[in-house]
């Protein structure tokens, strides 16, 4: 009996002991915590490249817009080295999912706004045909017989964390400005 005392006394000491050693909390801690900390991490430096990369977008779009509409007449040679500029601001994200379209649109005296040109870069935005009604304009940017430039773009980032995001984020914007020297910017081969 007394040796069953023994073991039985030797145990609690153990457990009592075990119990109060606090030695390892901190490590117990950390295990349980650092994988939501490097989560939130790699999730908040997805958000940042995201933000940059839409902001990138916007500004080519308005960049494409507004060289265009600082111009009297262009061509499609020309409307493709304001794209490629377009892909610079890009940098350092990869231009191949970057799609570009710049169009010519005029509204008419029954206030229906119609296509004069558009010329494009990139399958995601194919180019408007002639005279097709532009249905995107917001309601009272212009008056009849004024013409816009639009400039639209539409990229695909790729996300890095593809496990958790396993669609890539498709960002895109728009920008809409008068012609700057003539009421409307004419394409000769677009």
């Amino acid at each position: 009996m007394s040796r069953v005392r023994a073991i039985g006394a030797s145990a609690a000491h153990f457990i009592t002991r075990l119990v109060e050693d606090r030695r390892g909390v901190s490590a117990i801690e950390f295990a349980l915590i650092a994988p939501l900390m490097i989560l939130i991490y790699f999730g908040l430096t997805q958000i940042c490249q995201i933000y940059m990369a839409e902001r990138r977008t916007g500004h080519t779009a308005a960049m494409v817009a507004d060289l265009v509409a600082q111009t009297e007449t262009t061509k499609k040679v020309e409307l493709e080295r304001v794209f490629a500029i377009g892909q610079l601001i890009m940098r350092p994200f990869p231009q191949a999912p970057l799609n570009v379209r710049v169009t010519s649109v005029t509204v008419d005296a029954n206030k229906v706004a119609r296509v004069d040109w558009s010329h494009n870069r990139g399958a995601g935005l194919p180019p408007l045909t002639k005279k097709a009604v532009y249905s995107d304009l917001p309601a009272g940017l212009v008056d009849p017989g004024e013409s816009l430039i639009v400039g639209e773009t539409r990229y695909t980032y790729p996300s890095g964390l593809a496990k958790m995001m396993p669609k890539d984020i498709v960002l895109s914007r728009k920008y809409y400005l008068r012609p700057r020297t003539v009421n409307q910017v004419t394409c000769s081969d677009c």
